[in-house]
């Protein structure tokens, strides 16, 4: 997803959360996508560096 599908994906769960009174609910939910999406993108680098060695052995 891009940066701006993040942007308006949070801007959204965060009316539906302010509507609802469940503001906990919505920051825990944003630790748990940032987490997520840092993972991804280790796995990501771990990858690229991986298929690198493989290509020059």
């Amino acid at each position: 997803m891009n940066n701006w599908l993040y942007s308006l994906f949070f801007i959204v769960l965060g009316l539906v959360s302010f509507i609802t009174g469940e503001v906990v609910t919505f920051v825990m939910l944003g630790f748990i996508i940032i987490s997520l999406n840092n993972i991804h993108i280790t796995l990501k680098e771990l990858l690229t560096v991986n298929k690198e060695k493989a290509d020059t052995q």
